[in-house]
């Protein structure tokens, strides 16, 4: 890093700025960090004696995490950072947006807010080139740029967004002392996956576990399973007018993703207790036949976050939810993930956006717990186990990433007619009805 003469004001800020570099978790320069890229960043940047005020949804272990990339932030600019964390964030982050007093940055858990706030001006595009390095420098770097792309006041789009931890939800989870019992080779494409769905049944097993019990969100987890098929029978441009309703809930490409998941769900002799006991079956519960002896089950389609349920001393792997060879769509993933926008314009935050580009923001999160990144800079050795180093390639491998369709659309669709249609849809109801209920709705609400 250049040498930097510090007087007043810089010196306090210096001062601060050192005693936090106590707290790194890895000091710089020592293992196996991209150290360069934070060397070329702290040359490029002096920000001693500034502020940065950043918001977002992260509290508890996530704040914690955040707080210590943020550290090498503030130790190669000399700027200070303050993070705060609300379980409330996306109502403080339309009031203060709207009051004129928001932070420099905020981190959005769903494109839709952003996009919201774009649209009245409230945010601020990203340095220009952003986009094109996105695409350059993320797996299926298209489709975050699309993600982060909204139209502002004006009625003009720009990039807005720059995703910044992402989660998978592309993913079946398994028993490897079960799967190695029976013999059983982890599918790579649709077509072997059901297969093996029916080669379990011939075997005497039950194939897979689905719950959709979650309270008052009941049927969430079917709307996940339909988002992952449209990915596996339609274009991502398909998967999109879907999500904006530019083609109607009972469109026939709609109808057939959800039939896709009936296959699977509505068949007595694929799912543990029957078809009936999909709709009752908490999801948190439904996994634990994966681990019984015998098996009650052998696979479960369900996002990352799922081995928090698991019970302990579990042999849990998983494989990635693949796509039908026939039809050629590539390696879609399903996910989340937050975005990080400018909603104060600053230096700070204009630099905070290039740090993030660097493969130490990313790594230093790795090498902690519960973060994936589809930048093909990092080294994916740091990741902190095995599992996370696993997901990481299923994001690395993606040709395609969409975001979860239900978290897009309004809620009275997305959180509402979409999770109690998926209820219907399993205990007797035809897709085509039930995607015409989910339409009707719709249109009540435009």
């Amino acid at each position: 890093m250049k040498t930097r003469l510090y007087t007043g004001a810089a010196l306090l800020a210096l001062t601060a700025s050192l005693a936090h570099a106590q707290d790194l978790v890895v000091p710089v320069g020592e293992g196996d960090y991209n150290w360069d890229s934070f060397n070329s960043f702290a040359d490029a940047h002096d920000l001693s004696g500034e502020t940065l005020e950043i918001t977002g949804p992260w509290t508890g272990l996530d704040a914690e995490n955040v707080e210590k990339v943020l550290a090498y932030f503030e130790e190669a600019t000399g700027a200070t950072v303050n993070y705060s964390g609300s379980d409330s964030f996306e109502q403080d982050i339309v009031i203060s947006t709207r009051a004129g007093s928001a932070p420099n940055v905020a981190v959005f858990p769903q494109p839709g807010l952003a996009e919201d706030l774009a649209s009245q001006g409230l945010l601020t595009p990203l340095p220009e080139g952003t986009a094109d390095w996105m695409r350059e420098n993320y797996a299926a770097g298209q489709s975050w740029v699309d993600l982060g792309t909204y139209e502002g006041e004006d009625g003009n789009e720009d990039y807005y967004g720059f995703f910044y931890k992402v989660d998978v939800k592309s993913l079946v989870w398994y028993s490897e002392s079960a799967f190695d019992e029976m013999g059983y080779d982890v599918p790579e494409t649709m077509e072997e996956l059901k297969e093996l769905t029916e080669q379990i049944v011939d075997d005497g097993g039950t194939p897979w576990c689905i719950g959709l019990g979650s309270g008052a969100a009941t049927g969430w987890p079917a709307t996940d399973w339909v988002e992952d098929m449209m990915l596996r029978t339609q274009s991502p441009e398909v998967y999109d007018q879907w999500v904006a309703n530019e083609i109607p809930f009972d469109d026939p490409a709609v109808v057939e993703a959800i039939e896709e998941f009936g296959w699977f769900a509505k068949n007595d002799e694929y799912v543990q207790g029957g078809a009936s006991a999909v709709a009752t079956t908490d999801f948190r519960d439904s996994p634990a036949g994966l681990f019984a002896i015998p098996p009650e089950c052998y696979m479960h389609r369900q996002a990352s976050f799922i081995p928090t349920f698991f019970p302990e001393d579990n042999d849990a792997a998983f494989f990635y939810f693949p796509a039908y060879e026939e039809k050629d769509l590539g390696n879609p993933v399903l996910g989340a993930g937050t975005l990080w926008a400018i909603t104060d314009p600053s230096d700070a935050a204009t630099a905070l956006i290039d740090f993030l580009k660097e493969p130490i923001a990313h790594e230093i999160w790795m090498g902690q717990s519960g973060f994936l990144t589809p930048h093909t800079g990092v080294d994916t050795a740091l990741y902190a186990d095995d599992t996370s180093r696993a997901l990481g390639d299923v994001l690395l491998n993606a040709t395609t990433f969409r975001f979860d369709a239900s978290d897009l659309m309004p809620g009275e669709i997305g959180a509402g007619a979409f999770w109690t249609g998926m209820v219907d849809y399993v205990t007797g109801a035809e897709a085509s009805d039930v995607a015409a209920d989910i339409q009707a709705r719709w249109d009540s609400i435009q």
